[in-house]
């Protein structure tokens, strides 16, 4: 941590007295109980490009840009390490003077790829948030969004994620990082504490949600308006969190991107065993908690694979305490209003490698498909019978397509993704509002692999629409039409935090039941999204939607 020793006294004195007006919470060593007022609005500024504010902890500086604030780096819980490596998340040490939030923090151990920072900028010492806000001093609070960015629960960070745009559009945007791969979801017997086992991950956020209660209203931000969005894992996150009980009260509405693909979570037994091989293959053979607490970072980065129980997810009792489609279906959630959608070709980015992502799972398939192997190429990826596979592969048949690997990508994408979709909109506009999407701008560049490989609409191209990816790999500006389209996302994103709707003035967006097709030149609505996606055909083939 680095913290600033101000030249100015006046400065820095009021700063002290602004953190000892939000409480003792400021001053406490780590450890202490979490304690302040929610209503605290206080915020120093020594210069409109350096603005301080006081949070629960200590103050921050961060900087002016753009006609927005950021604050970068901001510690929401304490570094998880040594005895604290897997345990749920605990409060965040306070500091005096003026904490430095012009950089961020360190992101979560992770395997290199195209979404991972520096290997410098990693540490286990991650828990930090960034802020960026559009108005430090608001007539009126500004609506939150907090986003939790995917990777697979295994890579990328917060810092990947600049929101400076959403701010601009009205809202109070965070980014969180959150612990990964095996340190953020491993489940093992020797590590249960107080229940949890596992999810340690979706616990870091959870803290995260529950500072922003504490201490958004300092940023310009309404505690009691507070959206939860994500992609992909952090899409499925979302999913969590709207289902679990633990989270109830942290938040207000939920956005959706291609999360919708793994519905069906692991026992906690099965996910402990895999925990146990884990332990052997990392050196623990005695399967105790020291030795796996004193096992170097890199060794678990190195010995986990997103093809494991990470997801679709375990069900620990704590944080989960039953399957995320089983809790929908049965209206067991947290009643938010929901924006839930996908992406046009989801699986386009996975089949580059020789994968697909089928119904929570990674799974290498035959390639090249041929007209021989496709039906078990589907029972295989789908884990179905060799008869429900043909009665599938009727709706796909090879001659509509130009290879029978874009056939077969487009099979697993319509079962994973859009029908997770429509079956997620389906049991939550029972009992909430409920707004569906597909993006569908195949002229989408594609950030995160060479120009040329992917020309469709596919899993994370609607990212570059609603932030600025200021670490992608393959940067391409958006051209006119495109950016029109992202300034009436940006528009539709915010209005949804700030009202339950997504709906502008510029584009009517119906409830669930249709879907807004986002595509150029203009957003349109569909009548026939389950049934281009032929989604009864997956409800009837398939034993449960996962």
């Amino acid at each position: 941590m680095r913290i600033i020793r101000s030249r100015r006294p006046r400065v820095l004195l009021g700063a002290a007295a602004a953190v000892l007006a939000v409480g003792a919470g400021a001053l406490t060593a780590a450890g202490a109980a979490d304690a302040s007022s929610t209503t605290a609005s206080t915020a120093i500024s020594t210069s409109e490009a350096s603005p301080v504010v006081a949070t629960d902890k200590g103050a921050v500086r961060g900087l002016s840009a753009d006609g927005t604030s950021s604050f970068r780096g901001v510690p929401y819980a304490a570094a998880p390490t040594g005895n604290l490596r897997w345990r749920p998340p605990q409060p965040a040490a306070g500091w005096y003077g003026v904490r430095d939030a012009t950089s961020y923090g360190a992101s979560c151990p992770q395997a290199p790829s195209v979404v991972a920072p520096p290997s410098a900028a990693l540490s286990e010492d991650c828990l930090f948030l960034n802020v960026t806000t559009p108005a430090l001093h608001p007539v009126v609070k500004k609506p939150v969004l907090v986003w939790i960015h995917g990777g697979g629960l295994t890579g990328d960070s917060g810092s990947n994620y600049d929101g400076t745009k959403l701010a601009k559009a009205g809202a109070v945007v965070v980014t969180v990082n959150y612990r990964l791969g095996a340190l953020g979801f491993l489940a093992h017997p020797a590590l249960e504490s107080g229940g949890a086992a596992g999810n340690y991950g979706l616990m870091d956020q959870q803290a995260a949600l529950r500072w922003v209660q504490r201490n958004i209203g300092r940023f310009g931000g309404d505690p009691h308006n507070v959206t939860i969005a994500g992609e992909s894992a952090g899409g499925l996150s979302v999913l969590a969190h709207v289902t679990s009980r633990s989270s109830k009260g942290l938040f207000q509405r939920a956005i959706v991107e291609s999360g919708a693909f793994a519905l069906e979570q692991e026992p906690l037994a099965k996910a402990e065993a895999f925990g146990k091989e884990f332990a052997t293959k990392v050196g623990c053979a005695d399967q105790s908690a020291d030795c796996l607490r004193k096992a170097p970072v890199q060794t678990l980065v190195d010995n986990i694979s997103t093809a494991t129980a990470l997801i679709p997810g375990v069900v620990d009792g704590a944080v989960l305490k039953e399957s995320i489609g089983t809790a929908l279906a049965a209206g067991r959630f947290n009643h938010v209003t929901i924006l839930n959608g996908s992406n046009h070709d989801e699986e386009a980015l996975f089949t580059l490698g020789g994968r697909v992502v089928s119904r929570g799972y990674n799974v290498a398939y035959t390639s090249p498909v041929t007209a021989d192997n496709y039906q078990s190429n589907i029972a295989s990826a789908l884990r179905i019978t060799p008869t429900q596979a043909a009665a599938i592969a009727a709706d796909y048949p090879l001659s509509a397509y130009p290879t029978p690997d874009k056939a077969f990508g487009t099979l697993i994408g319509d079962a994973t993704f859009a029908c997770g979709v429509d079956q997620v909109n389906t049991w939550t506009a029972r009992h909430v509002p409920t707004y569906g999407y597909e993006f569908n701008d195949d002229t989408a560049p594609f950030l995160f692999a060479p120009a040329g490989l992917v020309d469709v609409a596919t899993h994370g191209s609607e990212m570059w629409y609603l932030f600025d990816l200021p670490n992608a790999p393959f940067p391409v500006p958006l051209n006119a039409e495109q950016t029109k389209l992202a300034d009436t996302m940006r528009a539709a994103w915010v209005k949804f935090a700030a009202t339950g709707s997504p709906s502008t003035a510029a584009v009517h967006w119906p409830s669930y039941g249709k879907v807004l097709s986002l595509e150029l030149p203009a957003a349109q609505v569909s009548t026939d999204f389950a049934a281009r996606h032929h989604c009864a055909t997956f409800a009837q083939n398939l034993d449960k939607v996962k």
